[in-house]
């Protein structure tokens, strides 16, 4: 479902990866190691959200580089920085989303937003939300149009503990049949979820 082609990516004089080649199948993996990794470098490859210098990325049988609207069609990003809109409302990411997804906002994500306890906020700006909010509203989104591979850099951060509970349940029903990888220090989300520790290093 996730496959990264010998992937090459620098920072200046800094190597973050060479030649990284990995095959993900479904299930939880969690990439829990020290800081400064490559972790969220990793994430945002895979979500295009940057450019390798070299290699590829295959969603679900896509090109990220060839057929990036259809890999990233089979695609859900949950981004380390949730406050990319600031003047948006939840409501309008979550329709946004769905637009791109050709999919309508239907009863079952409402009611994931309003498991999360999103309901008294889905109609405020992301300016006005806190982190953990906004980061709600960016995993319900996720849940829209049913992706192949799901991408979440500190998916838990800012929650409280009823919105942990409820997203290491969600992670653990995606990974029966999608691949969920997430970075995150949250143990009991890692736990929670049955999710396999990866070390990125290993990846290499």
């Amino acid at each position: 479902m996730l496959r990264l082609d010998n992937l090459s990516k620098r920072y200046g004089d800094y190597l973050v990866f060479q030649g990284l080649t990995h095959r993900f199948t479904p299930g939880c993996v969690a990439l829990c190691e020290e800081d400064s990794t490559g972790k969220s470098t990793l994430l945002n490859l895979i979500a295009g959200a940057i450019t390798p210098d070299s290699g590829d990325v295959w969603i679900d049988g896509h090109s990220l580089t060839h057929a990036p609207q259809q890999a990233k069609a089979r695609l859900a990003y949950v981004p380390d920085n949730c406050l990319v809109f600031p003047t948006q409302t939840g409501r309008g990411l979550l329709e946004q989303v769905a637009a791109e997804k050709n999919v309508a906002l239907d009863e079952a994500t409402l009611e994931l937003a309003y498991d999360l306890g999103l309901e008294p906020h889905l109609d405020k700006r992301f300016e006005q939300m806190s982190t953990g909010t906004r980061r709600k509203v960016f995993v319900t989104a996720a849940a829209l149009g049913d992706p192949a591979v799901v991408i979440a850099d500190g998916p838990s951060n800012g929650f409280d503990a009823r919105g942990r509970a409820v997203l290491a349940e969600l992670f653990k029903a995606w990974g029966k049949d999608r691949v969920v990888l997430f970075a995150s220090h949250d143990g009991e989300l890692v736990e929670g979820c049955g999710a396999e520790v990866v070390d990125v290093a290993a990846l290499r």
